[in-house]
């Protein structure tokens, strides 16, 4: 672990009367996976907008790489960064979605290599073997002519993963991207992440798979209402909780998990 890549300072966020991010601060050092948890409507996902500048802040102040937003006038109101910053932001700052936002009327490589030909002014040789890499190293190699209508949801998400990283950001940001997944087809998409973290790849991922925030994470934040109220390594939140929301959520969890085992056993 070396230099903070990104640092969230008292951020706070409304949407009308009501406030999802309360005074929220994260720092992540490169190399690092955050898994962020917590119970719906937590705040989780704006959070993770806010880093990659699709929800604007209110009060607070966000750095990526070199870059920092938004900046105050002289009566403390926020300025929106220009396009051309939030440009900057999305290239090292590369998000993945629940949904997969895939071109339909692109094949895959085709899907993969339109993002650095637009963002990194590539020239297409460059971008379709840079496409081309990054879809074998995701196990697509055999998918390159398809149109995503063609492929199943994990294959869909893992292009989209293989997009993300054709900008070569320096930390990727991770919307639940197993969501919209039939639970089949999760394994794939979390062995991706599993093997760019073991690769080095800086993340922050808000996800609802324990297991995966407890084998990948170097630390686990727990949000609730809007606010950050525990943080830790995976074996302290998980084992040692020290907030009554964390403990409560958790229990809910093992509680969901062991009724649908014991649904599982009986319809099997």
């Amino acid at each position: 672990m070396s230099e903070n890549v990104i640092e969230v300072e008292g951020v706070s966020k409304s949407f009308g009367a009501n406030q999802v991010l309360h005074d929220v601060s994260l720092t992540v050092a490169q190399g690092e996976v955050i898994a962020i948890i917590g119970p719906s409507g937590a705040g989780k996902s704006t959070f993770l907008r806010t880093i990659n500048g699709l929800a604007a802040v209110e009060t607070g102040t966000i750095r990526v790489g070199d870059i920092t937003f938004p900046r105050y006038d002289r009566r403390n109101r926020p300025r929106q960064p220009s396009e051309k910053t939030l440009a900057a932001v999305r290239r090292h700052a590369g998000m993945i979605f629940q949904s997969f936002n895939l071109f339909p009327h692109m094949t895959v490589v085709d899907n993969v290599a339109v993002a650095p030909r637009k963002a990194l002014r590539r020239s297409r040789r460059e971008a379709h073997t840079r496409a081309v890499e990054l879809l074998t190293r995701l196990g697509l190699q055999d998918k390159l002519d398809k149109y995503p209508r063609e492929l199943s949801g994990g294959q869909q998400q893992r292009v989209a993963i293989a997009r993300a990283l054709a900008v070569d950001p320096f930390v990727l940001l991770c919307d639940e991207v197993t969501s919209a997944l039939d639970p089949e087809l999760i394994g794939e998409v979390l062995i991706a992440l599993r093997e760019l973290a073991n690769d080095g790849m800086t993340m922050v991922v808000v996800t609802h798979e324990m297991h995966f925030a407890q084998d990948v994470a170097y630390r686990v934040v727990v949000m609730a209402d809007g606010e950050l109220i525990e943080a830790g390594p995976p074996q302290q939140i998980f084992q040692r909780p020290q907030h009554l929301r964390t403990k409560q959520f958790l229990r809910r969890l093992l509680e969901r998990e062991t009724l649908q085992q014991n649904v599982e056993v009986a319809d099997g």
